[in-house]
């Protein structure tokens, strides 16, 4: 006899490639009566399929940053083809945001966890007269820089240290300590006037990389030494304090790893590329 039960769908786990151009956007997090990129994801997932999946993202970028690789992951019972999810979530997000890729992955990823690395990218428009064109995704700073004394203070950000000086309010009770892989400074090839500072590590505090910029451009300006930010971590200063942090249209997620998923992600990585 057929059972009269109905059955539920199976659950799956989908992960979705994100890019977003953030400055209508107060971080990814989900927050009341503002506007944020994990709203709006479930939102349109909501519109797509009728559920209320809770999305969590790879990284919580800040108020105005943007992401040309951000991964999210969500939880559903619908049935939809990964391409059908990607296609129709576009339809229905503002055109600031874009699903470039979807993908069932298995029920131990998490966007967060399962994550080794990731890449950012600090812009910085180097020129007296600021760009219309880059005022969006770009620090304009009309003081020359000297990138060469800023790329040699950048090698005390190598490694396996504590940033919880350079950080915005981290809790006490956490630990600061990250592992960061690369902080370089360079001019891009085809604009001489633009800097680009790509740092990567397994993870980030909140501010870590807009704090730690703050003074590299004030070193590269030459109002602080070149072992300014090796005295910041240690604390043996204040003058971080004094220092503005960096706005957050200038950063860019641009790529997280994951080496037991990358296959099923296809994530690009751009952290080798200009």
């Amino acid at each position: 006899m057929t059972s009269q039960r109905t059955v539920e769908a199976a659950q799956r786990r989908i992960a979705l490639v994100v890019a977003y151009e953030g400055t209508q956007y107060a971080g990814f997090q989900l927050q009341a009566d503002v506007p944020t990129i994990q709203g709006e994801l479930e939102r349109a997932f909501n519109r797509l399929t009728g559920e209320r999946a809770r999305v969590r993202g790879a990284s919580r970028t800040d108020s105005g940053a943007h992401a040309i690789c951000q991964v999210v992951d969500l939880t559903t019972g619908a049935t939809h083809g990964t391409n059908v999810v990607a296609a129709a979530m576009n339809h229905y997000l503002p055109s600031d945001i874009r699903v470039l890729m979807a993908s069932d992955v298995p029920e131990a990823f998490h966007a967060r966890r399962s994550a080794t690395r990731r890449d950012y990218r600090y812009s910085i428009a180097n020129r007296p007269v600021p760009s219309p064109l880059l005022r969006r995704t770009h620090h304009e700073e009309p003081t020359p820089l000297d990138l060469d004394a800023m790329r040699m203070a950048t090698h005390s950000l190598l490694g396996i240290r504590d940033f919880r000086q350079i950080a915005t309010a981290h809790p006490a009770d956490q630990s600061a300590v990250r592992q960061v892989f690369r902080w370089d400074v360079k001019r891009q090839s085809d604009d001489p006037d633009v800097i680009a500072i790509d740092c990567a590590a397994n993870g980030f505090l909140r501010h870590q990389i807009r704090r730690a910029n703050a003074v590299l451009v004030e070193i590269g300006k030459g109002r602080l030494p070149i072992h300014a930010v090796a005295d910041t971590l240690a604390g043996r200063t204040q003058q971080l304090h004094n220092i503005p942090t960096l706005p957050a249209k200038g950063l860019c997620l641009r790529s997280v790893h994951y080496p037991e998923f990358n296959h099923l992600l296809k994530v690009a990585s751009y952290h080798e590329t200009n």
